[in-house]
């Protein structure tokens, strides 16, 4: 199980370069697209498409290929196979039948974005909280509208994959359900148009709108961690307020904010909600 590149090719670990040129079989999701990874790797390959529809009979084909002692590499697209993409059926069978499955790590669209987020409770050694990976969520009606509440209802800090076709539906959502609550859009990532911005959800659907390219690319959203009620009062130590008091009228919020965090090391969530209130107090 190889992870490759979700945008750039730097980004390939010498271990997963000396797996792939290793093997004798490499089943993937497209095999255009992990042709032309080879292809740029100078690496020529057997190829076995592997997807969402064909996963089934693939899986056999892999076993047979394990049974005649042949080396069988699983890639998706991008990123890591079987997180959101196909491969877990695979992983099951060929464990069943007793052959060892190997993770070979390497970029995750997922830790990528949460690694930018700055959001406290979700990766900070020792704080509460963690995260729970979303992935896609349903494409549309009363099963979308449930995955919706269910992001609003959980505390913690949550993951979530949008194709551009359904991101603007994804903002109204997001914006109708969590509100204030910040969140982290990360778009094209390690892309070249790669770009990540925090807000609070209801702003995201404005910002989205007031740039057509905004809307273009794969989406990861990390939905931040639910306040604590002291936190959603707006209530900071006072080293938080003195030092947002200080830098807000002469810094962007953004910038106030993560200075702040450092010079206090409290949770960016409540130095954000803090620093929010404030701007708009002085109107």
């Amino acid at each position: 199980m190889v992870a490759t590149p979700i945008g750039n090719l730097a980004d390939l670990t010498l271990r997963a370069l000396y797996v792939l040129s290793s093997a004798d079989l490499v089943a993937c999701e497209d095999t255009r697209v992990t042709g032309g990874l080879l292809q740029r790797l100078d690496l020529r390959r057997p190829l076995l498409p592997l997807h969402a529809h064909n996963e089934h009979e693939a899986a056999t084909q892999v076993l047979d290929a394990l049974a005649q002692g042949r080396t069988v590499v699983l890639v998706s697209d991008a990123g890591t196979p079987a997180v959101s993409d196909p491969g877990a059926r695979v992983v099951a069978r060929a464990r069943a039948a007793g052959y060892r499955v190997v993770p070979v790590p390497g970029v995750s669209s997922v830790m990528a974005a949460l690694s930018v987020a700055g959001d406290d409770a979700a990766g900070h050694d020792g704080a509460p909280g963690g995260f729970r990976f979303v992935g896609f969520l349903p494409a549309k009606g009363a099963e979308r509208a449930q995955a919706l509440q269910a992001l609003a209802a959980e505390a913690s800090a949550q993951v979530v994959f949008e194709a551009p076709h359904r991101v603007a539906d994804l903002a109204d959502g997001l914006a109708r359900a969590l509100g204030p609550r910040p969140l982290t859009v990360g778009r094209e990532l390690t892309k070249q148009f790669e770009s990540v911005e925090t807000m609070p959800a209801e702003a995201w659907p404005a910002w989205l709108a007031s740039d057509a390219s905004r809307g273009r690319g794969e989406f990861v959203v990390v939905v931040h961690a639910r306040a604590t009620v002291q936190e959603a009062a707006g209530e900071v130590p006072p080293a938080v307020e003195r030092a947002l008091r200080a830098l807000l009228p002469r810094l962007p919020l953004k910038e106030a904010v993560a200075l702040t965090v450092e010079l206090t090391g409290s949770p960016r969530n409540a130095v954000y909600a803090r620093a929010l209130a404030l701007r708009d107090a002085e109107g």
